[in-house]
């Protein structure tokens, strides 16, 4: 029956004919497939704004932002949601640049594709901070007062606030939204291109398969590995629906927690904080975006705005984009690029250095004293250990491949002796026995997710018990999605 399906999609939609990447088996785990759960944050965000610039009035951000939360049918599912997936976007944008730069994943004949995940990145913080400031409380208005007090700090600039910001003292936000909008629109042209490079060029292999670039597989080796579809396409659904499913439970798990009597951290509190002109804004803490909070604290180091931006923003900018020319040698170990497998550590350290600083110390200006006693140890340590830290034995490119080694294989056992017919049995038992229990796991996770989809819709549309729906929805798509890898398992899996 799921092959006759298989066959009527593939010849309807002409999948055979797709120039997608044919995939090995040994490529089907999570950290080949970063980009795709980048992606289905990316896709979730983009459907959830859809949803609520149906309701947002740019002209009453905050008033608008709270008719969303209280009057909208599971309003605050919408909301809540989109914010963490933006949230995760951006982890999983890291994470996936920083896999990448220490795989070596920006050599030959990968560069374009990397230099477009880096302007990506850049575009998906730009977004969210936009995205963030549309919810006009008095955080967010915070947050703009900041960046066009650094756009203004630069001499040339200022006439730029109008174009960027608008009129959004007096709660206007029609200019924010437009600039968010587009910004998001560019990421997914941007992501088309990024997509059709990645699967052009395909999955960076294993070192075992190829330890120097250029690391792709060849047109005969290609051609016998697993086709996309339907194998990658089972795969990536399941990696879509797990994905959405956490940026659903999570959010709206807080906001269910934050209406009892102990209180979240603001971080972890998805809800609007008060007003800028209340009363209440008076006692807030004012905070940046946490996804800013290390480019924030980096301001509070000088008073020089165009030195804070070269050293924040754009030397690491720059370097990132242009590392692929610098760094022209074949090798692919992170222990054979020493210099740049340090500078790559000393940016997440950095980066999570500063981003906790700024959350302890926000707005709190540093001594250069202080400045040298926190950055000099870790380049210090990092250093001195990409020095002593031996270097692996030299790779070639001529090693056996993964279809060339599975052939030597064969030839080279032959005059071995066989394993014992009980041996090999036991392990085809074993093997039968853990895919008829995937096969109940299935069945359980399935009826569990019919159960919950038949009594969701009891749940209100409104008010603090509509984020049970959140909940119950994010917990249907991690079912269908832990389901449906474990499909992939029992029928693929040899």
């Amino acid at each position: 029956m799921s092959d006759r399906v298989s066959n009527w999609f593939k010849e309807r939609l002409g999948l055979d004919d797709l120039p997608f990447f044919r995939t090995p088996d040994y490529m089907y785990k999570v950290n080949f497939w970063l980009g795709a759960l980048v992606a289905s944050a990316f896709i979730y965000t983009v459907i959830s704004g859809l949803i609520l610039l149906l309701y947002y009035n740019p002209d009453q951000g905050y008033e608008s932002t709270l008719f969303i939360i209280d009057k909208v049918p599971y309003g605050s599912v919408a909301l809540y949601s989109h914010l963490y997936g933006a949230y995760a976007m951006i982890i999983l944008a890291y994470v996936h640049m920083f896999r990448n730069y220490f795989a070596g994943a920006y050599k030959r004949p990968r560069e374009l594709l990397w230099i477009i995940g880096v302007i990506m990145l850049v575009l998906t913080l730009g977004t969210s901070f936009l995205g963030y400031s549309l919810i006009g409380d008095a955080l967010a208005t915070s947050a703009v007062d900041v960046g066009a007090g650094i756009v203004s700090s630069v001499p040339g600039l200022s006439g730029l606030l109008p174009v960027l910001f608008g009129n959004y003292d007096a709660g206007q936000y029609g200019r924010v939204l437009a600039l968010h909008i587009i910004f998001a629109a560019l990421i997914g042209v941007l992501f088309m291109f990024h997509f059709f490079l990645a699967e052009h060029y395909g999955m960076m292999p294993s070192r075992k398969e190829k330890p120097k670039a250029p690391a792709i597989y060849t047109k005969e080796e290609w051609m016998k590995f697993n086709p996309w579809w339907p194998r990658n396409f089972v795969y990536m659904i399941s990696l879509v629906f797990l994905t959405w499913g956490f940026i659903l439970v999570i959010p709206n798990a807080l906001s269910y927690l934050s209406g009892l009597p102990q209180q979240l951290n603001p971080f972890l509190n998805p809800k609007p904080a008060p007003p800028p002109n209340s009363p209440a804004a008076a006692h807030i803490t004012t905070y940046p975006p946490w996804f800013f909070l290390f480019l924030y604290k980096m301001a509070d180091f000088t008073n020089n705005v165009l030195l804070f931006l070269l050293f924040s923003s754009i030397i690491p900018l720059v370097y990132l984009i242009i590392v692929p020319f610098l760094d022209r040698s074949a090798e692919l170990h992170p222990l054979k690029r020493k210099v740049f497998t340090g500078i790559g550590i000393l940016m997440i350290v950095y980066l999570i250095q500063n981003t906790i600083w700024g959350d302890l110390t926000p707005g709190v200006p540093i001594p250069f004293s202080q400045q040298v006693m926190a950055f000099l140890p870790p380049a210090v340590i990092v250093a001195i250990g990409m020095y002593f830290l031996p270097s692996p034995k030299t790779e070639t490119n001529d090693s056996p491949s993964l279809t060339q080694s599975t052939s030597i294989t064969k030839v080279s056992t032959q005059n071995l002796p066989s394993l014992p017919i009980k041996a090999v049995g036991k392990v085809e038992v074993a093997s039968e026995t853990k895919k008829k229990f995937a096969e109940i796991l299935i069945s359980i996770l399935f009826i569990m997710a019919v159960i919950l989809a038949a009594q969701i819709w009891t749940i209100p549309s409104t008010g603090p018990a509509s984020n049970l729906f959140g909940i119950d929805l994010g917990l249907i798509f991690i079912m269908l999605g832990e389901a449906i890898s474990l499909y992939h398992y029992v029928v693929y899996k040899k």
